[in-house]
């Protein structure tokens, strides 16, 4: 038996979540030196969750502008 088409789930809605646990934020303060053992667990600030990637095109029009100044990373690619 298959299952009724309105039951499926789509792909849109497996986005980056907007909130870390605790645990997670706890982790990305101390990295940033904001947070240090024995302090207080309560009251976090809060920490940015989302992260804007850069699209295939912007990749390619830096790796364009890196070859025309000679830098070392262009020649990697």
């Amino acid at each position: 038996m298959s299952i009724h088409s309105s039951l499926k789930t789509s792909a849109g809605g497996k986005g980056s979540r907007s909130v870390w646990t605790r645990i997670e934020r706890l982790a990305v303060l101390k990295k940033e030196g904001r947070w240090s053992e024995g302090e207080s667990v309560l009251g976090l600030p809060k920490v940015r969750t989302k992260f804007k990637l850069k699209t295939k095109k912007q990749l390619k029009a830096e790796a364009a502008a890196a070859r025309e100044t000679g830098t070392p990373e262009a020649k990697k690619s």
